[in-house]
């Protein structure tokens, strides 16, 4: 705009110089006004043009580029606008294909646990054999049942602590229960002098409660002489999170450490479980093996899977849709 007052003025001045001359002249003068404004209107205005350049004054370039600088922003903007739908499109692909290939994992963990169950079942009932002289042999022959004889040494017992019964009749009984009625106590590990093979090892009796943790609380369940027993072997476990250290000195033991108990009793690191018919009156009661595996991948399956259905919905709604509709 202030370009076009510019043109206007400059010819309006020179037309009115031009008045106070000769008629022809003012004609000629008016004539070359009506032509400067039209070849103005055109984008051709001589006269701006020649007092810029006299009076050093820049081209605002804002104006003229205007449109071009504008029209080329205009052509960025979609381009732009569809590499960034087309970056979240993919992007937002790889939510419903991780949780289809996390749930297609845990069926095939799923179906590991299932054989790992099956075979911990088998070995579990399977008929006892002589415990093995080798006790390298043991590291294929966890929840195996062996069968030993000997005698117990009671004078070196150790405690695994806190512990519950297990017991299936009532675990069955109150399954589903806000409440139980299971009582803390401890299992009992008593050295037992193998005689035909002339070794020593650990022996877990069983559950005593913890009123009948001391040995004087329980005085007719401590066997005495030759005695021939079936168990379970068991073998080292690490500790777990938030599992208490071991404390030797106070002798409470919270896990299977087979090294440092074979340590603290003099005896070899061999470890197995009593069954339930080892129990006897006023003893602990056996058969304390928890021979389970959880097993919650079918969860996990469903959750993945739903997952993965759930998010495939939004993403077609969300951009199948669209591409549908164009």
């Amino acid at each position: 705009m202030a370009g076009r007052y510019c043109g206007v003025r400059t010819t309006w001045t020179g037309w009115r110089a031009g008045l106070g001359g000769a008629p022809e002249a003012n004609a000629l003068n008016a004539g070359t006004l009506r032509e400067e404004m039209a070849m103005w209107w055109l984008g051709k205005a001589p006269a701006c043009a020649a007092w810029r350049s006299v009076l050093a004054v820049p081209r605002r370039t804002g104006l003229a580029s205007g449109p071009s600088r504008c029209g080329s922003s205009t052509a960025e903007a979609p381009a732009t606008k569809v590499e960034d739908d087309s970056f979240l499109r993919w992007f937002l692909l790889l939510i419903p294909v991780t949780a289809f290939g996390l749930g297609t994992w845990q069926v095939q963990r799923r179906k590991w646990k299932l054989k790992l169950i099956e075979e911990l079942e088998s070995r579990f009932m399977a008929e006892p054999v002589p415990l093995p002289a080798d006790p390298m042999e043991l590291k294929n022959l966890e929840y195996r049942p062996v069968r030993v004889r000997g005698h117990f040494d009671h004078s070196k017992e150790l405690y695994m602590l806190p512990r519950t019964m297990v017991d299936p009749a009532r675990e069955a009984r109150e399954a589903g229960r806000l409440s139980s009625s299971v009582q803390s106590g401890a299992h009992v590990i008593t050295p037992f002098h193998c005689t035909d093979l002339g070794v020593t090892i650990l022996v877990n009796r069983g559950f005593v409660p913890r009123k009948k943790l001391s040995p004087d609380m329980r005085q007719k369940g401590q066997i005495e002489g030759d005695v021939e027993l079936i168990g379970v072997v068991r073998l080292a476990e690490t500790r777990k999170p938030f599992v208490p250290e071991n404390n030797p000195e106070r002798n409470h033991w919270h896990y299977r450490d087979l090294e440092a108990m074979a340590k603290f009793t003099g005896t070899d690191p061999i470890f197995i479980d009593a069954d339930f018919k080892s129990t006897v009156p006023g003893g602990p009661i056996g058969g304390q093996t928890r021979a389970t595996l959880r097993n919650e991948h079918m969860q996990y399956i469903v959750t993945w899977y739903g997952l993965c259905a759930a998010t495939s919905y939004l993403w077609a709604k969300k951009f199948l849709r669209g591409t549908r509709g164009t």
